[in-house]
Order: C-alpha cells, then structure tokens, then sequence
C-alpha cells in the first residue's frame, strides 16, 4: 500500500506515565506524527503522558507535525539539563556496571529512606518542582485551551479518590504537575481548592472519554508499565516498584475490561451504543522497558533519555509496519481475551 497516498486515518492516543520513561512514548509518538495520512483527534494521557500530550497538542497547533516534534524534543532537552543539576545521579558503580538505575546511588538511598518516615512537607516544605518552570517555558497554555487536537488528562483527588479530568480550557502547568504528583515524593496539587495525586491511581490513562467525545475510532495506546514481570520481585525495591506497576496498571486493565464488555453487548445502531461497539484498539509498548528498575524512572540523563526515545521510534515503526493496513478497519489489541481473566 502507497501510505503517502492514503487517505487520511483519525486516531486517538491513549498515553500513560512513567517518569523518564516517558521518553519511549515521545519516540513512539515522533515516529506517529511522521506519517500524513495519520491525524491524530484526540489524547487522554495521565503523569508523563500528560505532558507529553500537551506538547503534541500545542507544537502541532503553532507549527502542525513540525511544530509538535520540536515541542517534545526541546521539552525531553529541557528536562535533562535541569536534570544534570540534581543530586539524583547515577553512582560509579552503575556506570562502570552499564546500568541506568540509581539503586546505588547515595542521594538516591537517603532520598528512599527518608520518604518512609518524613513527607514531602517535611522534606519540601516550599513545594518547589523544577518542572515547573519547564513547562511554562514549553506550553503556551492559551494556545493550547483552543488547540484542534482534544485532550483529556487525568489527575486524582485526594480526599475523594476519584479521578478528575481536564480538557484543554482547563490545563495549566499545575495540572499536569497535579497528574505527575507522586504521594511520597511532591507534595499534593491545589486546584480549585482541592488537592491532587498522580493521575495513575484513577486512569493510567483515562480512556471513557476518547470513546465518548471523540470522533476516531481508532484509539493507539502507548504502555509504559509493564503488565506482566518474568521474575518475582526479591528486593524491597523490587517489591515497591511491582506494586506500583500493579497499581497504576489496574485501572486500565478495568477499563480495557469494561470496554471489550461493553462492545459485545452495545447496541451498534443507535447513539453511544455504536461508539463503543465500533471502537478499534491499538496498543504500542515494549519488553525493553522491563529491563529497568523503578529507579531509573528518575533518571532524565541525555543518554538514556535517547535511548528510550530510540527505542519508542523503533515500536512505533515495527507497530507501522505490522499493522498500518489495520488502522481505519480492524483492531490489532484482542481486549476480549481480558474478559477471561475476571
């Protein structure tokens, strides 16, 4: 098939978060906005995917595929040399090991040792999040409340529990901060007078939304957590870090559920019924990230944020190439086999 020829593709994003490991979903979706004939409608992303959500949305309003390729790029740029500053490095012994973790590093084991028994209004008491300033200097927010692409990010209400959602008008710098709140690490998000944690406790990400208010019904999600671990976890570390990923995976793994049911018993002629049961799912990810420990998520170094990004171009054009026919006809993700595991 002559793609360049083809006729324009409507696509959701569904993007989740993972600290620097985010990096993978800026390679995948660099390597997305290349191909014309895809037009991207809407995304839902929570944490990391948020921001780089907002990125796409906005660059691609101030510069189409262009413009959103450099927003993401000088974003990833503007992260790692904040990052060069910080005392989270990685020790001799994980470079001269090739690792990319910090697990040995000493700022980052006191850093570990100090969130179990002091919060971050102890240890932070000023709220201070170098992000902050990165995405003010990366996001025109006013441009991006009247951006053509849609967006939906995901934060989680402290005192209720229950995800909010935040479309365009809405988004500020602290909401995507809001829905990158790690508990242990940042204190929690004030908006609207109600405070906020990483939007992954709710939806990781939210993906109701892209189905109800979005005119695609192709909908590509970039996985970042891995589902599934070879390995039991042994160490304390190991043991934190696999419940994380069970616990920001659950709420996808829900939704993803609900959608297959509700695909198999919606009526396909009528109003939203038809919205779910022509619904096409995608799914883009790879086994690579498990070769990571949670540590590493911290680790915003030029390299290793290349080498994420390298290997998120290299899935997304292995997705391409697999499955490009698919999209606009069939989906490439059996959700129904999820049914199964209830």
């Amino acid at each position: 098939m002559d793609e360049t020829a083809r006729e324009p593709v409507l696509v959701d994003l569904a993007l989740q978060g993972g600290g620097s490991h985010g990096a993978f979903t800026w390679g995948v979706l660099d390597r997305l906005i290349e191909e014309p004939w895809l037009r991207i409608e809407a995304i839902s992303g929570t944490s990391a995917g948020a921001m780089n959500a907002a990125l796409v949305a906005d660059g691609w309003t101030q510069g189409g595929a262009d413009g959103a390729r450099a927003a993401l790029a000088a974003f990833w740029r503007g992260v790692s040399r904040a990052a060069a500053f910080s005392p989270l490095q990685r020790s001799p012994l994980d470079r001269l090991m090739g690792r990319w973790t910090l697990d040995t590093s000493p700022a980052y084991v006191a850093m570990d040792l100090m969130a179990r028994v002091l919060s971050p209004y102890d240890l932070n008491p000023l709220g201070l999040n170098p992000l902050r300033a990165i995405l003010a200097e990366s996001i025109d927010f006013e441009r991006l409340a009247r951006a053509s692409i849609r967006l939906f990010v995901t934060a989680t209400n402290v005192r209720t529990g229950r995800g909010r959602i935040f479309r365009n008008a809405e988004i500020t710098a602290d909401v995507l901060l809001a829905s990158a709140c790690l508990p242990t690490m940042f204190q929690a998000i004030e908006i609207d007078g109600e405070p906020f944690w990483d939007g992954g406790y709710a939806g990781n990400p939210t993906l109701t939304p892209l189905v109800r208010e979005s005119d695609a019904h192709d909908t590509i999600l970039v996985q970042i957590n891995p589902r599934e671990r070879p390995k039991p976890p042994r160490t304390a570390n190991e043991i934190l870090n696999r419940l994380n990923e069970i616990s920001f995976n659950s709420p996808l793994m829900k939704e993803l559920r609900m959608i297959a049911l509700l695909r198999q018993v919606a009526d396909p002629g009528h109003g939203e019924g038809a919205r779910w049961a022509g619904m096409r799912t995608h799914r883009i990810m790879t086994d690579a990230l498990t070769e990571f420990g949670a540590s590493s998520k911290l680790n915003a170094e030029w390299e290793f944020v290349s080498l994420l990004k390298e290997e998120g171009r290299r899935s997304a054009d292995a997705f391409l190439k697999a499955h490009a026919g698919d999209l606009g006809r069939r989906s490439t993700a059996d959700l129904d086999a999820l049914l199964a595991e209830c």
